[in-house]
């Protein structure tokens, strides 16, 4: 369970005899035995050829490289290393929820090999290749992992499982792991990463000869004080101003773990709660939490938002639900006010296409089809399932999906294409008694509506006296560099016009 590594430059482009070249000088200055596994990986492409070779076997791979990298592994089968996949436009980290396969299961494509928590669902992590689960590199209700990361080994035949079963998890975590799904390598982890970086350099003669000159590099002095951690450790330390030289690292040789910030920045809040006067608990935040707050603040800083308002007269509009919802044989439908408000947003998208838009930068984007994406309220935050075409479905169509979209949205159970894209979204809080209020764009949308409670209201009548109506106030949001301020006005003007007067959706 060793490794080396060496540096060697080559000239020529003869694929093979460098190949030949390399394992002499391997034996030669390393006195390796013909069974130790070798591989030879490429570094820095330019032009040429590099190489892979594994005991005897020679294969030459097409690409180039200036450099060629020389590493001696431990005796592992042949694997393939499966990553943290990115399960959504959006996503850039997960969290494993639950492995649906233990190790030593046979895999075959399309098979459910965990549950992983995105930016807005769980999703299922489906195999794309036969073989066995050899080795789980991380455990159920791991968080924050990175899309890309190694979670899992896979290996082709069942007789290669026994070889994973003491395997280190950590040592297929290191930043040094480059196997991906399908490639076959054998990869070990370094006992001693800081050495590796001294190791010295070999280079290949530019003229044909078996044998290779040797240089051994100055090691600066600034690379002894240097504290060693992986990349996330990096970023956490940075992103919660953690001092990383101060950081008790938990890592092979001395390397400082993401996990181990996370012990550092939370030993600070810990002591900072007991200094406090007040007492409080830190919520950890979720991938959908982290996810609403990054493009809300996005949509805020980078949209220049303006506000219209409108008061509509729902009477008529309650009227003909009534009367929908009685026709209705053993409660098969149930229209609710929230159906004809999609609708009606639908509707008026048609007769005034400019709000059906996005900014992209350098052009506007008008759709031809109407989106509606809809606000949902969940235990893990707000996620907005669309309501696809819904200019071209009825009020029964319209109620039956977003049932069926809002249950699948509480009970996390969304897949990307269910909440991904939308042309117009409506965000409705009148069900908790809410008169009005303004709600942020969701990006990269034009424009959303935000729907307050209906209430009785004293109106003027036709003849100058005084009634009592119905009335529902709404609030237009809309992105000022997309919809001009006259183009706004009169998309809810629209609006209105169809919600006082329902027979208007179907003009």
């Amino acid at each position: 369970m060793w490794s080396m590594w060496s540096l060697l430059q080559r000239y020529d482009r003869q694929g093979v005899k460098t190949v030949q070249h390399v394992l002499s000088l391997c034996k030669n200055s390393y006195k390796t035995s013909d069974s130790r596994n070798i591989c030879i990986v490429a570094c820095q492409p330019l032009s040429g050829s590099f190489f892979t070779t594994r005991n005897s076997t020679r294969r030459v791979v097409s690409g180039g490289s200036k450099l060629v990298s020389v590493r001696w592994f431990a005796d592992l089968p042949p694997y393939s290393i499966l990553k943290m996949p990115s399960l959504s436009p959006t996503m850039k980290q997960g969290n494993i929820i639950d492995w649906k396969k233990k190790e030593g299961d046979k895999l075959a494509p399309g098979d459910v090999i965990a549950d992983i928590e995105t930016d807005k669902a769980t999703m299922e992590f489906e195999c794309q290749e036969d073989g066995y689960l050899a080795k789980i590199l991380l455990k159920a209700g791991t968080q924050d992992i990175p899309i890309g990361k190694p979670v899992a080994v896979l290996v082709e035949d069942e007789d290669e499982l026994p070889a994973f079963k003491d395997v280190d998890p950590a040592q297929f975590l290191s930043d040094d792991t480059s196997s991906s799904a399908g490639q076959k390598q054998q990869q070990q982890k370094a006992p001693q990463e800081e050495k590796q970086e001294k190791r010295p350099t070999e280079q290949v003669s530019s003229k044909p000869s078996d044998e290779a000159v040797v240089s051994q590099p100055k090691v600066r002095s600034e690379e002894r004080d240097r504290t060693f951690a992986s990349p996330y450790a990096k970023k956490l330390a940075y992103e919660r101003g953690v001092d990383i030289s101060r950081v008790s690292s938990s890592g092979p040789s001395g390397r400082v773990l993401a996990n181990d910030v996370l012990a550092a920045s939370e030993a600070e809040f810990t002591t900072a709660a007991v200094t406090g006067s007040a007492a409080y608990t830190d919520i950890k935040l979720s991938n959908m939490r982290k996810t609403i707050a990054e493009r809300l603040l996005e949509s805020k800083q980078t949209i220049p938002h303006y506000y219209l308002t409108a008061t509509c007269r729902i009477d008529e509009l309650l009227q003909v639900r009534e009367r929908m919802n009685s026709k209705a044989k053993n409660s098969e439908y149930k229209i609710s006010i929230n159906d004809f408000i999609i609708k009606a947003c639908a509707v008026a998208l048609q007769k005034v296409p400019e709000v059906n838009s996005q900014w992209l930068g350098n052009a506007i984007r008008r759709f031809y089809t109407v989106d509606i994406s809809v606000a949902v309220q969940t235990d893990t935050g707000l996620i907005t399932p669309i309501v696809k075409d819904a200019d071209r479905k009825g009020l029964r169509d319209i109620s039956e999906e977003m049932k069926q979209l809002a249950t699948k949205a509480r009970e996390n159970r969304l897949q990307p294409g269910e909440y991904v894209g939308g042309t117009f979204t409506v965000s409705n809080l009148g069900m908790f008694g809410v008169d009005q209020f303004s709600a942020i764009i969701n990006p990269p949308q034009a424009a959303i509506l935000a729907v307050g409670s209906g209430k009785k209201t004293v109106l003027p009548g036709h003849n100058g006296e005084v009634v009592v109506g119905n009335t529902l106030t709404v609030t237009m949001s809309c992105d000022h560099r997309v919809v001009d301020g006259a183009v706004g006005a009169r998309w809810l003007k629209t609006f209105k016009d169809i919600i006082e007067e329902p027979i208007n959706m179907l003009l």
